[in-house]
């Protein structure tokens, strides 16, 4: 005989039958609770609730440090960090981490090669892969190293295969731009062939601390060696794009010795270096094992580079000039992820206002397409300026020739017939302004995406000469008023842009105008040109950004980084501009004297987060911007960093722990 459900069962079976759907866990703790038992079975107490979704990151705000002062002269003589950051999540809660500056090394210093010897960091080499000697002073002979590291990129990659890392691997890549002097105080400046260099780095996975575990110098005989490595990038590929500013004039009889000074240090011969291999952009690839091999493109410009931008296209690449009569230049390459092949364009500014740093909308001049390869070649086969065109610095009296603006100086330049390609992609800034470019721009210098809103940033770091209505060297378009201490300029990025010619531009990452961020527009004290100094030496407000230089783009924490080169600040200053409440913060003041480079943020790497942040040339005095502070700081100065000849490589972080965006 079958067994009869009993009375309760039965109930709860119809109650189920007639019941809406409900979500599982409900209708079973609701409706069957009382399953296998009578009508008076105890009900079994509810599970508790599933966990909420978990608490996610929702905001960053980083709390202002101030400038340091004489009251504390230690605090202006070496990287001072007195600022915070305060991550908020979706549950309402935050965290403040209070911040601090970690060096990996100050140049000069020996670090581990990964072979069981030691290296210097820093270090120059010559052709040969052999160290560079300054003999300057008998008795004191040493290899050179730079005092100016500058940028920098942080990085991982899959299956790193480096002894002695006890957490995870991660990897720098750091370039050295130039030394300051030798022993016997004469100026080395441009040249000594520029450095650079892989860390392999241990991250502490508990504290998120880098600690190097191999320093590897990158073998640059290939690329001819490289010249005065500005700032750099890393791409979307996970390469490090390295920069070579202030390309060699060849009508300039003092550009010329210098480059004969940097063959001599580099091929042992003053007439080797040809001035047509310097000026492009250098790429480095790191690999698994620790070590770098590096490529040099021919085809983005021989301009000033101070650094590139690839855009998220992965082809469209937009450039900083850090000259006088510089450019905006665009390239865009024929393919994804690799930049040997591509075209380049110069923009055109169309001035809307004229007022403090001005604003315009932009449009684009094509200079014509190449590949690195035929462009190397010509350089390979010995081509000469005056192949591609006749340059006069004075006037020749000839309609023949046209006048242009050339690093602050008039020229009558003449093409060669059939050399235009020539003409773009090794004397860029002579042909660019020849076909029309707004060759006007002073200092352009670090760049940067804000993918979101689409926009990208440029740094002017002084705004002066070409840029100023009425100067002598100003070409026309741009005629702005200043300030002399620079601004950060915003730029509208879209597609559906053709050139001149009315040909599409291939790239949705066009920028199509240009005005200064309100919220970082430098204020020179007296309202002009150094005119007036504040009580420690400041010739502009040191509660706004001066003369900026490096940026970088944070997505996650929706800040642009802002690093100064200033001579009209004391001391340098890292900032933190939040793009969306539009705050400005200091959160690092650099030594007295230096720079602050090598910029690069990185949202998250392993859950931890980092800003690195570099400086070079310390204690580099000016007058009369440091005669006030000079007597106090030169000695504390020069007892933290080898005399001057030594600067830090680092990155800001949390302390005592590193910064996490996730809730613990």
């Amino acid at each position: 005989m079958l067994e009869q459900p009993n009375a309760g069962r039965r109930k709860a079976l119809k109650l189920l039958a007639g019941a809406p759907m409900l979500p599982l866990g409900l209708a079973s703790t609701t409706l069957l609770a009382g399953c296998g038992g009578g009508d008076d079975a105890a009900v079994a107490p509810a599970p508790a609730p599933a966990p909420g979704p978990a608490a996610t990151f929702t905001s960053a705000e980083f709390v202002p440090m101030s400038a340091p002062t004489l009251a504390t002269p230690e605090a202006m003589a070496t990287t001072t960090v007195g600022s915070s950051l305060k991550v908020s999540f979706s549950d309402g809660s935050s965290q403040t981490y209070k911040l601090a500056y970690q060096p990996f090394f100050v140049t000069g210093d020996t670090l581990p090669d990964g072979k069981g010897g030691t290296v210097v960091a820093g270090g120059y080499y010559d052709i040969n892969n052999q160290p560079i000697i300054d003999t300057s002073v008998a008795g004191k002979e040493r290899q050179f190293f730079s005092d100016a590291p500058d940028g920098s990129s942080l990085l991982t990659l899959a299956n790193p295969t480096v002894p002695g890392v006890k957490g995870n691997t991660v990897f720098a890549v750091v370039q050295f731009e130039y030394t300051t002097r030798n022993q016997g105080n004469a100026s080395m400046y441009g040249l000594l062939p520029s450095p650079i260099a892989v860390l392999t780095l241990d991250q502490d996975p508990a504290t998120g601390k880098l600690t190097p575990v191999k320093y590897h110098n990158v073998d640059t005989s290939g690329v001819n060696g490289l010249w005065i490595t500005c700032g750099a990038s890393l791409s979307p590929w996970n390469t490090h794009l390295s920069s070579e500013e202030y390309e060699t004039d060849l009508m300039d009889a003092n550009a010329v010795t210098q480059l004969q000074g940097y063959s001599r240090n580099l091929y042992g011969d003053p007439a080797r270096a040809n001035a047509y291999n310097y000026g492009h952009l250098p790429e480095v690839t790191v690999h698994p094992d620790g070590t770098g091999t590096i490529k040099k493109h021919y085809c983005l410009g021989r301009i000033s580079h101070e650094l590139v931008q690839v855009m998220p296209d992965e082809r469209t690449v937009l450039m900083g000039d850090d000259a006088t009569n510089g450019g905006l230049f665009l390239f865009i390459a024929d393919q994804a992820r690799d930049l040997s092949a591509g075209t380049l364009y110069v923009a055109k500014w169309h001035q809307t206002s004229g007022s403090g740093p001005g604003s315009a909308t932009l449009s684009w001049i094509r200079l014509g397409h190449a590949t690195s390869a035929e462009i190397r070649a010509l350089v390979d086969g010995g081509i000469r300026l005056a192949d591609i065109m006749d340059v006069k610095t004075a006037d020749p009296a000839d309609a023949s020739y046209t006048r242009i603006l050339y690093n602050g100086k008039p020229n009558w330049v003449k093409l060669v017939p059939g050399m235009e390609k020539a003409a773009a992609f090794l004397e860029t800034h002579r042909y660019a302004a020849l076909v029309g470019g707004s060759l006007g721009f002073t200092k352009m210098e670090g760049t940067t995406v804000n993918i979101k809103d689409k926009r990208a940033y440029s740094a002017m770091s002084r705004i002066e000469s070409s840029m100023l209505a009425g100067n002598a060297a100003n070409a026309g378009d741009i005629q702005v008023e200043g300030p002399y201490s620079g601004a950060v300029y915003e730029l509208n990025l879209k597609g559906g842009q053709a050139d001149k010619t009315g040909t599409a531009m291939a790239s949705e990452w066009v920028p199509v105008d240009m005005a200064a961020v309100p919220a970082l527009i430098s204020e020179d004290l007296g309202g002009g040109k150094m005119k007036q100094q504040d009580a420690l030496g400041n010739f502009a407000n040191p509660d706004k950004v001066a003369t900026p230089d490096n940026l970088k783009f944070s997505e996650k924490l929706r800040t642009l980084f802002v690093g100064e080169d200033s001579n009209t600040h004391v001391n340098n200053f890292l900032w933190a501009y939040n793009v969306d409440t539009k705050v400005l913060s200091r959160v690092l003041s650099c030594p007295a004297g230096a720079e602050s480079t090598g910029l690069h943020a990185v949202d998250e790497i392993n859950g931890w987060t980092y800003v690195m942040s570099n400086f070079q040339h310390v204690g580099d005095w000016e007058s009369p911007l440091h005669d006030k502070v000079k007597a106090q700081l030169d000695p504390l100065v020069r007892a933290n960093y080898k005399d001057r000849f030594g600067a830090a490589v680092g990155y800001l972080t949390g302390d005592p722990t590193g910064v996490r965006l996730a809730k613990a």
